[in-house]
């Protein structure tokens, strides 16, 4: 965290993310203040509060995308939620606080996964001697033999198992070499018994771990069964990996993710900003603002995990406030996110960077796809242009959904390409502005196959 400052940040969502450089500054800063908030004395530590933000702008422009590059890069547990699925507390639904206890289930599986990846090299050890094990069981050490053979059964023995041993090494070769994959095993699993708590009403809310509750109370039910060597050292791996790691120190490491690290993205938060009308509560707006209030504001949360406090927890919320505007949520809320920051609508130049230069551009992608089955595609410069305009078009003509839009016109233009693409032996396909305005313009011109198509 202490090399990963402002700059380098921008630097890292700049690789996926075409401009919006006001967004990213500002995740940046509200990143980094959590290494400085950690670096104080631990009076004035508990005094810093994280600066929660609210991005504004219209859908497909890189808001989900900076948040969850920005979790990626800092390793911090990530949650997205769109705020319109969330109903009053009293009301058939989910509450808000349902965001955190799924908070901490991402952070316990990230941990896990982290200490798991510790000990693999350890589990694999375990694992291979147990695939051994189920391969070549090792003789017995007490060979019966008649009364005539006196102290000759010791020097009979010590052959056996010498002989098993050399056998076993064989075997250990063959293993590594990958030469026993597809042979069957018997493999004898425990099968722990499942319970699903959203099925159980209440339980979710009382935040009780019920399924470790379960498992003390029915013992795991032991199945026999026949699988590939590849299937069964996989599941082996699993089960001696789960031996060697501490469970409470998993938990523990978790809640404390979640509580110092963790991010909260609030999509949709416009669709909550309305205000209620005289016909009664809604259930989905002002209700859903109020009992959103304290989460935001620093509570603490039961999880089946233990408890969670939510006023270290970053919040980052967005909407396109097409309608509404951020000043229609409750004045509370308002206060809890003091940082707004405007993301712009993309336009033609924005689509031709988008195509080309971020990591993962759809261009790449598409490119490598196609390779694939032996298909050499090259965009030239001037289809990379025509597809940036008809995208720039049909969103001023349509609906404004961004750079998806991209994906919906590059997946037409190169559908005939995909479909042949196993029958097509090598091809060469060059792509220029006239095949793109052939397999597209007549789309274009149509107002309403535009709506349906692209």
């Amino acid at each position: 965290m202490k090399e990963l400052t402002p700059r380098k940040i921008v630097e890292e969502l700049d690789k996926y993310i075409v401009g919006q450089k006001d967004a990213k500054r500002a995740v940046a800063i509200a990143i980094r203040n959590r290494w400085r908030r950690q670096q104080l004395s631990d009076d004035l530590r508990e005094e810093v509060m994280p600066k929660n933000i609210i991005m504004i702008g219209p859908t497909g422009v890189g808001k989900t995308e900076i948040a969850r590059r920005l979790a990626n890069m800092v390793k911090a547990p990530f949650l997205k939620v769109e705020a319109s699925r969330y109903t009053e507390v009293g009301y058939h639904g989910r509450d808000v606080e349902s965001m955190v206890r799924d908070l901490g289930e991402i952070a316990v599986n990230m941990v896990r996964t982290e200490r798991m990846e510790d000990v693999r090299k350890k589990a694999e050890k375990h694992a291979e001697e147990r695939l051994l094990d189920i391969l070549l069981p090792m003789p017995s050490k007490k060979i019966t033999r008649s009364s005539e053979a006196g102290s000759g059964e010791k020097e009979i023995t010590e052959i056996v198992e010498e002989s098993a041993s050399d056998t076993r090494e064989k075997f250990r070769k063959k293993l590594t070499e990958g030469k026993l994959e597809d042979r069957l095993v018997e493999l004898t699993t425990q099968e722990k018994p499942m319970v699903f708590q959203s099925a159980v009403i209440g339980i979710e809310e009382i935040g009780v771990d019920f399924q470790n509750m379960i498992e003390k109370m029915i013992p795991p039910r032991t199945q026999v069964r026949k699988v590939p060597v590849s299937e069964a050292r996989r599941i082996l791996l699993q089960e001696e990996a789960d031996k060697l790691i501490d469970r409470e120190k998993v938990i523990k490491e978790a809640l404390e993710r979640t509580e110092n690290f963790g991010i909260i993205f609030i999509d949709e938060l416009d669709k909550i900003a309305g205000r209620e009308t005289g016909h009664g509560p809604d259930v989905s707006r002002e209700g859903v603002q109020r009992d959103l209030l304290p989460i935001v504001e620093g509570s603490t949360v039961v999880t089946r995990y233990g408890m969670v406090k939510t006023d270290r927890i970053l919040f980052i919320a967005a909407g396109a406030f097409h309608v509404s505007k951020p000043s229609d949520l409750i004045p509370e809320l308002q206060g809890r996110f003091p940082i707004r920051v405007e993301l712009s609508s993309l336009n033609k130049e924005d689509f031709v960077r988008i195509l080309t230069e971020p990591k993962n551009a759809l261009i790449k992608q598409y490119v490598a796809l196609l390779e694939t089955e032996g298909i050499k595609v090259k965009f030239e410069n001037d289809s990379i242009e025509e597809i940036a305009s008809i995208a720039e078009e049909v969103n001023k003509r349509t609906l404004n959904i961004g750079a998806r839009r991209l994906y919906t016109i590059i997946e037409k233009l190169l559908e005939e390409a995909s479909f042949d693409a196993p029958d097509a032996d090598g091809k060469e396909l060059i792509v220029d502005a006239k095949y793109v305005r052939d397999k597209l313009m007549h789309l274009v011109k149509d107002e309403d196959l535009s709506k349906y198509i692209l």
